[in-house]
């Protein structure tokens, strides 16, 4: 299995995954030309796509969701909830899947377990993708931890986790204070400390790479995230994992599982 974080961030969200027969989006939060641009800086013809997965409403996870599956003809999976919330966004879709929260969806060799997560949608969800015996765990945009999240990831060889907000520049930061209140509330966004919580909870012999995901560019350092992860890794005899910075405005290199 591969995958590259093609974008991350409150500017936008995608990510690729692909396995030897099949490859997924998981979100289109840039538009449809600027997706289709990144996937071919990272050597992806857009053609080949299979499906597009949704794991929420927000603007900058679906943005580009209908222009590109209007383009490509390629169905789009989500939860009842999220197609009506987002209908003004996403317009008409000539292939739309509705499944539910806690669903797995098979893509030939690609299994995308769906699950629940605390986030201020209508009804958000974290996913773990697997083929032959290999998982990668995603969960961005999540206000707090919970048992089911790290039941999931549990096992994940990959994880792309978020890593917002560093506590005090989000204090002392420039937006207002509800905003501020929302982005640290129980349904917004995790601080590194909360991240690194989470990495330190799910961490195992097997974990292979972390990638620090939806690091606010007023917020956070990406250096900051970095440190967050690291000092979990180093402290639980982790340090050989890789550790690979999401961007905002660039794609990460693909990487193989």
């Amino acid at each position: 299995m591969r995958f590259s974080v093609l974008a991350s961030g409150s500017a936008g969200n995608a990510c690729y995954v692909e396995s030897d027969r099949s490859s997924v989006l998981i979100d289109a939060g840039l538009s449809g030309r600027e997706i289709i641009r990144r996937l071919e800086l990272i050597n992806v013809n857009p053609e080949s796509l299979d499906a597009l997965i949704l794991t929420h409403e927000h603007s900058d996870h679906i943005k580009g969701a209908g222009p590109l599956a209007r383009r490509l003809d390629i169905p789009v999976f989500g939860n009842s909830s999220t197609f009506k919330k987002g209908i003004k966004t996403l317009g008409d879709l000539s292939k739309p899947v509705t499944i539910h929260t806690g669903q797995t969806i098979p893509i030939q060799d690609l299994l995308i377990k769906t699950f629940t997560k605390c986030h201020d949608a209508v009804d958000p969800m974290g996913v773990v993708i697997s083929s032959n015996g290999v998982k990668l765990g995603m969960v961005t945009d999540l206000g707090r931890s919970t048992r089911m999240v790290e039941d999931h990831l549990r096992g994940c060889q990959a994880l792309i986790i978020e890593f917002n907000h560093d506590e005090k520049m989000l204090e002392e930061g420039p937006y207002p204070l509800d905003l501020k209140r929302r982005i640290r509330g129980p349904d917004g966004h995790l601080s590194n400390h909360q991240a690194g919580e989470l990495v330190k909870a799910v961490l195992h012999e097997d974990l292979k790479l972390v990638v620090p995901a939806h690091i606010s560019d007023k917020n956070n350092l990406p250096e900051k995230a970095l440190q967050a992860v690291e000092m979990v890794m180093m402290a639980y005899g982790r340090g050989q994992a890789k550790i690979v910075l999401s961007q905002q405005d660039h794609p990460m290199p693909m990487v193989e599982l």
